[in-house]
């Protein structure tokens, strides 16, 4: 996800494209979350760890 929205933004900004940043930068951010859950142990959606 993380990988996705880096993508995303980076188009976005070639592109000029600013609904495709705003994407971009919130799945950068909701991905960041999932990770930082994952790795201190919170279940999320019933599984331990994110992936």
């Amino acid at each position: 996800m993380i990988v996705l929205g880096v993508i995303l933004l980076v188009i976005g900004m070639v592109a000029g494209i600013s609904f495709l940043w705003t994407i971009g930068v919130a799945l950068v951010l909701i991905g960041a979350v999932l990770w930082i859950l994952g790795a201190v142990g919170h279940g999320i959606g019933g599984r331990r760890h994110y992936w």
